[in-house]
């Protein structure tokens, strides 16, 4: 079979890069979760969310996510007033039609009054006063204006439009409005158009949904420009504010493929909400992680200058080869991201200007590789590192073995300059899918089909198809005949997912499976949760292995450990042999730059193809992923003199040491930034390797801490010692305080071991679990209030940091909560959507975020205030 060619044509631009595609529907829940470094380092540029005080689903109030998000960078929140009605069609109140169109434009005057006390921010705020009319509130169901599709009759929805908009702009003369906001671009938004045109009332952004496929994109805005050309109207910015379906989200192959298609339209876009609330659209893991679909919308976010034209072996064909490039001749780089297909490629880079690169150029290929809805990934993998010359403008690389789950990045700069050409991070890998291992013993089940192109409905799974089996009662064992070249230590990924609303899920929580390698070295582990069948995590171990064929067994019973207990399912198993060396590389080069720094790639001594230099007040970022929260061993790589400071998550860290210093990582996502402070310092690389013991990190168990009014300390099998603290909330007398003690003054992560299951009730298809918070006070200051996200069951414990300030010596930190009102200070969600209470407290860790002597003197912070 001859491979398929992508070309990327250097010589063709296609205009500025836009960055539009990382858009999300619901994906913020409140400031916090998911983290500032989580939604940062995504580029989010524009959120569409539930007017304020809404009761369609729990958190995502448009008003209390907007400060964060315009803090991280994000550009626009679209206001869904809609939703401020429950279910779907919603279900606005009032006995006719008049009265419930009155109604919808009294709850519409208090969100523009609210955004107007804002002041700076309400410029960031636009409102979308109907959400898919024609088969919502002039459609023919029970919750309609009158029981007449605006397809058949349009003229209620225009007078309804006409209303809303004039009552905007007479509240917020500067105020934007978009619409019309259908389910998809019907011929009759022609009709829209007309009646806006001609009555003064046409939206400033045109929004519609694309709940299609990625060729329907380019098909439809296509539609949209010609019409408004026929009309005489905008151009007008447009936001496809719910794009993409169950099948393509968190799937990095097929998720560039909308990227591509929406970026080379210039638009913005949202992804689609199926599921639940302030994960990113199945992009975040916990609150501070990053799934695959993460690091690709990292990458996307990364592309800067001018894109250019790319050329698909299938041209705006869904399930094929797709891509997206751009070319930063400031930067002398080009970047493609491509992916949708497996087998073999020729990526082809044509137009070349050697006055840019130079004769011979220097390519980095990674892949992004798919890790599952709630499966966290580390950054991508480096395949590929080599240099070739050009030749008449053009450069060829040959691919095979691509994986149509994966997004793929090429880096293309300058070569010859004498770059350290890296190994792959891994050296061999093979996946076993579960539906094809041996079993034994009773229950087993192959379940399936899931997820495809004709099914999008349904969640992506490797192979199709998934195992179950492995639950209370059974004897189950899956075998997987694996086979290794070498003597090693290999990763084990096991992708898997119990429901937690199961029946057999809700009393215990995760699911405990037994692992043996060729009958030995018995092991317990956890599999992971979920808010649905078929959303795939991963639980990772280590096996030790020789050259040849082995037998590796999952089972529901183990003689030496116990007995299953919950309900689990199986996708696959995942072995890798990997670069030991422990130490993670990140190129300056290949970072975010900011404030004039530049990158040269002529600079003595650079380890890759080039360095960065800093002026005064330049930045490079690095997005650096930690396994774990925690002390990590991180080393700023300088060439030659200058000074700078560093900054983790917005805490200044102290000045750029020459040698590797001890620094506090968060589990996921870091934002590691260095800013010059003289007047010229050169930035090579970053290096993140494991701790060396020097950050004392000294735990607390919860059940240790003074209880007040109706907290206690709880039976919880997977807590620390099997307890852990609950009751904690529904106003200040129920507490929890924890004494800890400080070796240094200053800066402390404290790390909140936690459980968090609670769900309110559902009107359609998507589970609403609930953000719970606690207000932490350190040494009877102010509290400050940290959300912390579901983990799916009470008895499933995840971890979050928060930076804090202790004493040298005792302090006391103070757990409390209460309910939070509306936005009015009043005012009480009636529908169990704001908790009252703290998670359950197993225990906390306090750690400096880096040793005493490194602190910065005489410096503000640069994070917000924490406790």
């Amino acid at each position: 079979m001859t491979a398929e060619t992508l070309t990327v044509d250097l010589g063709t631009e296609t205009g500025p890069f836009h960055g539009g595609a990382s858009g999300t529907l619901y994906g913020l829940y409140g400031d916090g979760v998911p983290s500032r470094a989580v939604v940062e380092g995504m580029y989010v540029r524009t959120v569409t969310t539930k007017a304020q005080d809404g009761i369609q689903h729990p958190g995502a109030d448009a008003l209390e996510i907007l400060p964060s998000f315009v803090a991280a960078g994000g550009k626009d929140v679209y206001v869904y007033i809609p939703d401020f009605h429950r279910g779907f069609p919603y279900e606005w109140p009032g006995a006719t039609g008049a009265e419930r169109l009155a109604n919808h434009l009294d709850v519409l005057r208090r969100q523009v009054e609210q955004v107007r006390t804002l002041d700076g921010l309400k410029s960031h705020v636009v409102y979308v006063p109907f959400n898919e009319p024609e088969g919502n509130m002039f459609g023919t169901g029970e919750w309609s204006y009158d029981g007449v599709s605006w397809h058949t009759e349009p003229g209620p929805f225009f007078a309804a439009w006409a209303q809303a908009y004039r009552l905007i702009r007479e509240l917020d003369p500067e105020a934007r409005i978009a619409g019309p906001n259908t389910c998809v671009l019907y011929p009759e938004v022609r009709g829209f158009l007309e009646f806006a045109r001609d009555h003064d009332v046409l939206p400033d952004v045109v929004t519609w949904h694309e709940l299609s496929s990625p060729d329907e994109v380019r098909t439809n805005v296509a539609k949209y420009r010609e019409l408004e050309r026929e009309l005489g109207i905008g151009p007008l910015p447009v936001n496809l504010n719910e794009y993409a379906h169950n099948y393509h989200l968190s799937v990095p192959g097929q998720m560039i493929q909308w990227i591509a298609a929406i970026e080379e339209c210039k638009v913005d876009a949202d992804l689609a909400y199926w599921n639940i609330a302030g994960n990113l659209n199945d992009s975040a893991v916990e609150a501070n992680k990053g799934n695959g679909q993460w690091w690709l919308f990292n990458a996307y976010g990364q592309l800067s200058g001018t894109t250019v034209q790319v050329r698909a072996p299938r041209p705006n064909v869904q399930y094929t080869l797709q891509g997206v490039a751009a070319l930063d001749r400031e930067k002398r780089q080009a970047r493609v991201l491509f992916g949708g297909a497996s087998g073999a490629a020729d990526v082809v880079v044509e137009g070349v200007d050697e006055g840019i690169f130079g004769g011979r150029v220097h390519l980095r290929l990674q892949e992004i590789p798919w890790t599952g809805q709630v499966g966290a990934a580390e950054q991508p993998l480096l395949l590929r590192e080599i240099e070739l010359p050009v030749v008449d403008g053009r450069v060829r690389l040959p691919l095979t073995g691509l994986d149509e789950m994966s997004a793929y990045q090429l880096i293309v700069s300058p070569g010859g300059n004498g770059a350290n050409l890296l190994p792959a991070s891994v050296s061999w890998r093979r996946t076993y899918e579960a539906e094809d291992a041996e079993h034994t013993g009773g229950g087993y089940s192959r379940n399936g089909p899931e997820g495809s192109p004709s099914d999008v409905d349904r969640f992506a799974t490797s192979g199709g198809y998934h195992v179950g089996g492995l639950r209370t009662g059974s004897d189950l064992v899956l075998a997987f005949g694996v086979e290794v070249p070498q003597d090693g230590t290999y990763d084990l990924r096991i992708f898997a997912n119990s429901h937690n609303e199961a029946e057999l899920v809700r009393e215990q929580g995760p699911t405990n499976v037994f692992l043996r390698v060729d009958g030995r070295d018995a092991r317990e582990l956890r599999l992971p949760l979920g808010y649905k069948w078929a959303v795939w995590g991963h639980t990772d171990t280590t096996v030790e292995l020789t050259a040849g064929p082995h037998r590796i067994t999952l089972s529901a019973q183990d003689p030496d450990l116990g007995v299953t207990k919950g309900d689990a399912v199986v996708d696959r198993l995942d072995l890798a042999l990997r670069n030991r060396d422990q130490v993670a590389l990140y190129e300056a080069e290949f970072a975010a730059l900011g404030g004039g720094a530049q990158v040269d790639y002529i600079e003595p001594g650079a380890s890759g193809p080039g360095a960065v230099v800093l002026p005064r007040g330049g930045t490079v970022t690095f997005w650096v992923h930690a396994a774990d929260d925690g002390e990590a061993t991180v080393t700023v790589d300088l060439l030659g003199t200058g000074d700078g400071l560093l900054t983790v998550n917005g805490e200044d860290v102290g000045r750029v040491e020459r040698g590797a210093v001890p620094l506090f990582l968060a589990g996921g996502i870091n934002k590691v930034t260095v800013t010059g402070t003289s007047e010229r310092l050169v930035v090579d690389r970053l290096r993140v390797g494991p701790s060396r013991g020097l950050l004392p990190a000294r735990v607390t168990a919860a059940e240790e801490g003074s209880l007040t009014g109706t907290a206690k300390v709880t039976g919880y099998p997977y807590a620390t010692g099997g307890k852990a603290v609950d009751g904690i909330g529904a106003g200040p007398a129920n507490s929890l305080t924890l004494t800890v003690t400080a070796q240094h003054p200053g800066r402390h992560a404290l790390t909140v071991r936690y459980s968090n299951g609670e769900q309110a009730p559902a009107t359609h298809y998507n589970p609403d679990p609930v953000c719970r918070h606690a207000d932490i006070s350190v040494n009877g200051a102010a509290p400050h209030r940290v959300l912390f996200p579901t983990t799916f069951h009470f008895n499933n414990f995840w971890q979050l940091s928060v930076p804090v300030t202790l004493d040298q010596g005792a302090n006391t930190v103070t757990f409390t909560a209460d309910e939070l009102p509306d936005f009015d200070g009043r005012s009480r969600n009636r529908h169990g959507q704001r908790s009252a209470y703290a998670p359950v407290i197993d225990r906390i860790t306090i750690t400096p975020l880096t040793l005493p002597n490194q602190r910065p003197r005489g410096r503000g912070r640069t994070a917000p205030a924490h406790p």
